[in-house]
């Protein structure tokens, strides 16, 4: 993506957030796990926490079946401008990239004592080498990024997810009789 700017050094549009599309497997084992923690929270008289075990369940839901809408994301010479929001150099710590759901994800992480983290999607090959390179003029590049709690529970519960099985189709009456080959006397 071009850009008139002349302080737009680079530019390019992705998803919001990396995106799988996943099949009703998957929503059953969500509604199966909210039912499983709403047992045992019931059964210990603890009725309160059911109000967020619920709400954890629709914002997977949402999450699930939503898919996340394009954004336009730039490097200038001033910083990195992702969703309106400019992360100026200065504010800015390090950076990795890490593979979600099948996307390639930059994380900017920012400086002490917040360490905000940014989360940008690629969705071309090339752009990883280029970010390189042009993220490493202003800030540090860890190839083993030291993970957060936060970074470490997302990887964990992703771990737990299963993952959706590809349907086969069934050989169909006209199928078979494409593979009988006539007999010749």
């Amino acid at each position: 993506m071009q850009s008139n700017n002349p302080q737009v050094i680079l530019a390019w549009k992705a998803p919001l957030r990396p995106y799988k599309k996943r099949s009703g497997l998957i929503m059953r084992f969500y509604i199966t796990l909210a039912l499983l923690l709403s047992l045992i929270v019931f059964f210990f008289g603890d009725k309160v926490l059911l109000i967020p075990i619920w709400a954890i369940l629709f914002l997977f839901y949402v999450l699930t079946i939503t898919p996340p809408p394009d954004v336009d994301n730039r490097i200038t010479k001033f910083g990195v401008e992702t969703t309106g929001i400019t992360l100026r150099w200065e504010g800015l710590s390090h950076f990795y990239f890490a593979k979600r759901f099948g996307f390639e994800v930059l994380t900017l992480v920012g400086q002490p004592p917040y360490y905000y983290h940014a989360y940008l999607v690629l969705n071309e090959e090339g752009l990883k080498k280029e970010l390189i390179t042009l993220l490493s003029e202003h800030l540090i590049y860890q190839e083993k990024p030291q993970k957060n709690l936060t970074d470490k529970l997302v990887d964990w519960f992703s771990n737990l997810l299963p993952e959706d099985e590809e349907v086969k189709a069934t050989p169909g009456y006209a199928d078979v009789l494409k593979k009988v080959q006539p007999v010749s006397p």
